[in-house]
């Protein structure tokens, strides 16, 4: 028995000589491959997702990006992580607008980097802490300075206290 995964990609196979779960549990983490009929299956312009993996990931200026690393799926999209590149690691999502030109068959993918904002930076990395500016102080860890004295620690260019 096969049918496909519903949210996709793969299938659910069973088969007639693996009769318990002990003896599918000795399957875990197996690979099955199939020779597959691409005239068949896919249609001009698409590609099986292993056939994409590896695949360089280039600017309409022809920059390389980095490679197509993986490939998830969000919602009925595709999106594929490219590492590699001078940006560093991003998801590229595969749409028309962004991706220009897809063509895994002669190894690479052309996007529209500036729609991508590759060079604003990654989204996850915090902006350095501000640290509040340290308070000089002769009497110790924050305490406030002594009737009369300044609360500014002496420049370099100030005599020494008791120097004549």
């Amino acid at each position: 028995m096969a049918e496909p995964i519903a949210d996709g990609p793969g299938w659910w196979l069973a088969f007639a000589e693996v009769r318990s779960r002990a003896a599918a549990e000795r399957l875990r983490d197996l690979y099955l491959e199939v020779e597959v009929d691409r005239s068949a299956d896919l249609e001009p312009g698409q590609a099986y997702w292993h056939e994409t993996i590896g695949t360089e990931v280039r600017g309409t200026d022809g920059r390389s990006l980095g490679r197509v690393v993986d490939i998830y799926r969000a919602g009925e999209t595709e999106v594929y992580v490219v590492r590699g590149g001078p940006v560093g690691e991003f998801d590229l999502p595969a749409v028309k607008g962004i991706v220009t030109e897809f063509a895994p068959d002669r190894g690479e993918i052309v996007v529209d980097e500036a729609s991508l904002a590759l060079e604003s930076g990654p989204v996850d990395e915090r902006p350095a802490k501000l640290r509040k500016p340290h308070r000089w102080s002769r009497h110790g860890k924050g305490a406030a300075p002594a009737a009369g004295a300044s609360a500014e620690p002496p420049s370099a260019d100030a005599p020494a206290e008791g120097s004549a």
